[in-house]
C-alpha cells in the first residue's frame, strides 16, 4: 500500500451537498483540497431530489420558527445558522447566477427547477478553488491516533491532510450511494452513533381500498391517527394514494411520529375529505346536491359530493347504499352514512416504508459530541462532520438541504 505525501491541506470525503459546499468553502479559503467520492460521478442524491427538481431551502424568514423544525436539535443550531442561514443560501446561488423561486408552504427551487443546474453551480464553485476531485475512490478505513485523524485509506492509497471533513451522508436512497459508510467509520472511532430510522416515508395501509386509488392525489385533507382508539395528533394538507398505502408531503412529515406510535399498539387512521366543513353543513350541501338531481342515478351525481377520483373507493365502504339508486329514493341513514364516511374514511396503518422509500433517514452522532460552532469533532481535533451524518430529525421542505449547506458551509471555513 502507498502513502501518498501530504499534499493537501483539507480531505472531504463524500460528493455529495454538504462534501461539495465544504470541498467549495475550503478551497475559497485558500486552501488546497481534495475530494473523494466512491460514485463515479458527485452528487447523485442531489440530482434526484426534490423529483429532479431540487428543493434546495424553505423560505421561512424567522430563524427562530426555521430552527423549530429540527425539533430537539433547534437549540444547537443557532451558531451555525448565524454563519450560514437560509437567507445565506439564497445569495449563494443568485449571486453564481441561478436565482431562486418560493412555492407552496414556503419551499425553494432554483427558477429552471432542475436540481442538475444545482450541481453545476456547486461544481462551479468547487472548480474556482482548484478542488481536486477522485471519483470511484471509496475510503475503505480512517486511521486516527493520539486524538487525531492520521490518514484515511481508498483504494491502495493512504491518504493524507491537515484536516478531514466527512460528508458521506446518511441511508436514505442507497442507490446513490448512501450506505451509512461514515456511520460505521465514527463507531470505529469511538463516537456513539443513534441507528437511524427511515423518518421521512410513505405509510403501508392494509386496506384495499387505499391501494385502489392509486396514483389519486388529493390536495387539502386532514388526517387524524390513533393508537387502540385513542386520538393522538392530526394533520391537514397534500395526501398520495400509493399500491402500498399512502405518501405525499402530509404523510411524509407525519411520519416519525407514527413511527412512534406503531411502538404502542394498533394504528388506525381516518381521513376527512371535508376539513373545513362540519358534519351539518356537509349534510347540507348533500341535500342541495340531491333536491336538484332528484330523478338522477346516484352513481351519476357523486362527483359532485366525493373528490375526484374516489367514487369507487366510496362506494366500497358504503355497503347498504347501492350507486344504482334513484336520489329520491336515498333513505335519510344511508345519507347520513355518506356524510360520515367522507369525515371518517377509515384504514389501518401497518408499518412505515422501508430505507428503499425513505426521503431522510435520521440516526447520526448525537450532537453533543460536537462542537456546533465549528463542526468538528469533540473527540478529534482535525476531523469535521457534516449533513446526514449529524443525529437531527427535520421534516421535508427543504431542510434537510439546508442543513448539507450550512454544515458544509461552516466545516469548510473551520476546516
Amino acid at each position: 500500500m502507498t502513502t501518498t505525501t501530504q499534499q493537501y491541506d483539507v480531505i472531504v470525503v463524500g460528493g455529495g451537498p454538504a462534501g461539495i459546499m465544504a470541498a467549495g468553502r475550503a478551497a475559497e479559503c485558500g486552501k488546497k483540497v481534495l475530494l473523494l467520492e466512491k460514485n463515479k460521478k458527485l452528487g447523485e442524491k442531489l440530482k434526484i431530489s426534490g423529483g429532479g427538481r431540487c428543493n434546495i431551502t424553505n423560505a421561512e424568514e424567522d430563524t427562530r420558527l426555521f430552527l423549530k423544525h429540527y425539533g430537539k436539535a433547534e437549540q444547537f443550531l443557532y451558531s451555525v445558522f448565524a454563519q450560514f442561514s437560509n437567507k445565506t443560501t439564497f445569495e449563494f446561488f443568485e449571486k453564481r447566477g441561478l436565482p431562486l423561486v418560493v412555492q407552496a408552504r414556503k419551499r425553494a427551487f432554483p427558477h429552471t427547477e432542475k436540481s442538475i443546474d444545482v450541481f453545476n453551480t456547486l461544481e462551479q464553485y468547487m472548480k474556482e478553488g482548484n478542488v481536486t476531485v477522485k471519483t470511484s475512490s471509496p475510503v475503505e478505513r480512517i486511521l486516527a491516533s493520539d486524538g487525531a485523524i492520521q490518514g484515511v485509506i481508498a483504494g491502495e492509497e493512504t491518504l493524507t491532510a491537515k484536516t478531514y471533513i466527512l460528508a458521506t451522508g446518511g441511508v436514505s436512497h442507497a442507490e446513490t450511494g448512501s450506505t451509512g459508510d461514515g456511520f460505521n467509520w465514527l463507531k470505529a472511532l469511538g463516537h456513539s452513533v443513534t441507528a437511524p430510522t427511515p423518518s421521512i416515508v410513505p405509510l403501508a395501509v392494509k386496506e384495499s381500498w387505499v391501494k385502489s386509488l392509486s396514483g389519486t392525489s388529493l390536495t387539502f385533507m386532514k388526517i387524524t391517527f390513533s393508537v387502540e382508539g385513542k386520538k393522538k395528533f392530526s394533520k391537514t394538507g397534500k395526501l398520495l394514494f400509493t399500491h402500498f398505502g399512502l405518501s405525499g408531503p402530509l404523510i411524509l412529515n407525519s411520519a416519525v411520529m407514527v413511527g412512534d406510535l406503531l411502538q404502542e399498539g394498533r394504528v388506525t387512521a381516518v381521513i376527512d375529505a371535508y376539513p373545513d366543513t362540519d358534519h351539518a353543513a356537509l349534510e347540507q350541501k348533500i341535500l342541495s346536491v340531491f333536491e336538484n338531481n332528484k330523478n338522477k342515478l346516484l352513481k351519476n351525481i357523486m362527483d359532485d359530493i366525493v373528490p375526484h377520483g374516489m367514487i369507487e373507493a366510496v362506494f366500497s365502504l358504503l355497503p347498504t347504499v347501492d350507486p344504482e339508486t334513484k336520489v329520491h329514493s336515498v333513505t335519510k341513514e344511508q345519507r347520513k352514512l355518506i356524510v360520515d364516511t367522507l369525515k371518517t374514511l377509515p384504514m389501518t396503518i401497518t408499518g412505515l416504508m422501508g430505507f428503499d422509500r425513505a426521503v431522510v433517514a435520521d440516526g447520526g452522532i448525537p450532537l453533543t459530541e460536537m462542537d456546533m460552532k465549528t463542526m468538528r469533532s469533540k473527540l478529534y481535533s482535525n476531523l469535521y462532520i457534516t449533513g446526514d451524518l449529524l443525529h437531527i430529525t427535520r421534516p421535508s421542505g427543504g431542510f434537510s438541504l439546508q442543513l448539507c449547506w450550512t454544515t458544509g458551509f461552516v466545516a469548510g471555513s473551520n476546516a
